[in-house]
């Protein structure tokens, strides 16, 4: 018996491990399809899913098709046209390269491939099951190739279980078709999933392309940049400062037409912006960075989006200065006419300019230990703040100082006094964040923003189908625009937002018409808020396995409700003490995040005799 420990893998097996890097989920094949048909030199691509790639992926493309040695070795492991040495991998201007795709694809779905070039009578027609060759024959199709990836891991029923939901899946699959579709504008690229029409982007220019993705509103809140040098030129769009957005989306990078995510060049990004949008706002954008291949290297990782640059530094600062620039002619110059492709032209300085200094006015007689010499405007200043300092702890006469937090129990059993005695509330504002009360003498402090989210989501929570909420409806209907992506979600949530009060309906392509919405909205900006709705939608799919209608109760509230630094009035302030008393979970928000904290009477006491 031999006393070996190690000893090759079967190639089935090493071929599904292999495919594990490449083929995470749909999207994956998605990707590499649709980038092998853009270096095929297609014009026109097409791609059929069914179950979001679970059960079909096809991509239809009029390239120059495979001749029939090709089209059988493409799907060898490591066999490419792309690269014949290692210098050539820093010379490359192909997406693909490493000719592990097509072999990892065909390691985990059963596969068909139809192909032809145009000098050719008939093409070829392959058969490939899980990683076993079933047959290779002639066949009539047309020009070009189209790939059939039926039943994705079929024989790895352990990754097919990790995968999300069909609305997850796909929204992966948009986010890699707008990742080529928007470098390549040239190309035709349509998009039908499960026999319906998804996106259908003919070709045109970079603006055409955008708003064909995001929406036509877009197109008021983008800067073009265009910026040469020797090392490298930056192209794109960058939004203005005003129409900066609560979620990281819409943020694209391409170096070369390539899709890339570098943190480097983000920082950059909000290094430009600085001091010009509110904390936790982001920008959007859509840039291309062009240079010589053999300054990046983009064979750091298997999905190749992420790059390294040989000068990283010149970029960062070359890429800050030009959407500076950019945002500072936008903002002083005339508006831009996005109907034809164009970018900002910097005029360079006239060297004949006359230079003057600037002049700068003052006081020659001020001296600040003489009160005569000041002005009645800084003695108004100095009133109204002796003022401001004689009143500051008017709110404070019949509560204490806060100290720290005590156990849940203790917040338990006040809250359960609360409830079950009728208490005259005595309270008041901090800092249009907080609201501070007492009871038997102890100190409650409420976080008035998450009190408020509490109660709007027990309130949306509790409805049913049998107890919708009331819709109003709206005198003048909006129309709102949808990414593609936003689009399929909220029509997947039709009928939970119809329970929660919004009365919408499908208007043409990617957009629908708000018809109503909930009573207590009335005052908000529907769009907006239906935008952040989504939002967080998303983001808490991601970050849990939450219920549908939990979801969106979660967002709802979470975009509905007060925000902090608004003043509350006494009524406003009693209300919600009233009402989050009420509550199930007074405690908590849906998210888990502590409402109330309560200081002790007697740890004051305690914290005065020391």
């Amino acid at each position: 018996m031999s006393n070996n420990t190690i000893a090759l893998l079967p190639n089935h097996v090493a071929n599904q491990i292999a495919a594990g890097e490449v083929v995470q989920r749909p999207s994956s094949v998605v990707k590499e399809l649709l980038e092998n048909a853009i270096d095929a030199g297609a014009t026109h691509i097409k791609l059929i899913i069914k179950d979001a790639g679970k059960s079909l992926i096809q991509v239809i493309d009029n390239g120059k098709g495979m001749n029939p040695f090709d089209a059988r070795m493409c799907f060898e492991r490591h066999a490419t046209s792309k690269i014949t040495s290692s210098d050539d991998l820093f010379a490359l201007t192909t997406k693909g390269f490493r000719g592990e795709a097509l072999a990892s694809i065909a390691a985990i779905a059963q596969v068909e491939l139809k192909t032809k070039r145009a000098d050719d009578i008939v093409g070829q027609h392959i058969v490939i099951d899980g990683g076993k060759f079933i047959s290779q024959s002639e066949c009539q199709c047309s020009n070009g190739t189209t790939f059939i990836v039926k039943n994705l891991f079929f024989n790895v029923p352990a990754r097919r279980n990790f995968l999300k939901n069909d609305q997850i899946e796909q929204k992966h699959i948009i986010d890699e078709i707008e990742r080529v579709a928007i470098p390549h504008t040239d190309i035709h690229f349509v998009f039908q999933s499960n026999g319906n029409d998804v996106l259908n982007l003919p070709p045109g220019n970079l603006i055409q392309r955008i708003k064909s993705l995001v929406g036509s509103y877009i197109q008021k809140e983008l800067v073009a940049i265009s910026e040469d040098t020797n090392f490298v030129k930056i192209r794109g769009y960058v939004s203005l400062p005003e129409s900066a957005i609560k979620s990281r989306k819409e943020q694209y990078f391409f170096v070369n037409n390539r899709f890339v995510k570098n943190p480097f060049l983000n920082h950059a990004i909000y290094e430009a912006y600085k001091d010009l949008i509110t904390y936790q706002s982001h920008p959007r954008y859509f840039l291309f960075l062009e240079m010589d291949p053999k300054n990046i290297d983009i064979n750091i990782h298997p999905t190749k989006t992420e790059v390294k640059f040989t000068d990283d530094k010149s970029v960062y600062m070359l890429l800050v200065s030009s959407i500076k620039r950019a945002l500072g002619k936008a903002s002083a110059g005339p508006s831009l006419d996005f109907d034809s492709e164009m970018s900002l032209n910097i005029d360079a300085q006239s060297e004949n300019r006359i230079l003057t200094q600037p002049k700068v006015s003052y006081n020659q007689n001020y001296n600040p230990f003489n009160s005569n010499t000041s002005s009645s405007s800084d003695n108004s200043l100095q009133k109204a703040n002796k003022q401001h300092w004689e009143t500051m702890f008017d709110g404070f006469k019949n509560t204490q100082e806060n100290t720290e937090v005590v156990s849940n129990n203790t917040k338990q059993n006040a809250l359960e006094e609360l409830k079950s005695e009728s208490v005259a509330f005595s309270f008041f504002q901090l800092n249009k964040k907080y609201i501070v009360t007492t009871y038997n003498k102890n100190v409650l402090i409420v976080d008035q923003q998450r009190a408020h989210e509490r109660i709007v989501y027990e309130h949306y929570l509790k409805t049913k189908k049998e107890t919708k909420i009331t819709s109003q409806q709206l005198l003048f209907p909006e129309q709102m625009e949808l990414s593609a992506n936003d689009f399929t979600l909220i029509k997947g949530l039709t009928e939970e937002f119809r329970i929660l009060g919004f009365d919408f309906e499908v208007f043409g392509k990617n957009s629908i018409v708000i018809n109503g919405t909930p009573s207590d909205l009335k005052d908000f900006k529907i769009i907006e808020t239906i935008e952040g709705v989504l939002e967080t939608f998303k983001l808490n799919t991601i970050d849990s396995k939450i219920e549908k209608h939990d979801n969106l109760c979660r967002a709802i509230a979470y975009n509905t409700c007060i925000k902090y630094g608004k003043h509350l009035d006494e009524e406003e302030i009693r209300l919600i003490l009233e009402h989050l008393f009420n509550c199930e979970n007074p405690l908590y928000t849906a998210s888990g995040k502590s409402i109330m904290m309560e200081i002790d009477y007697l740890d004051i006491e305690k914290y005065f005799k020391k």
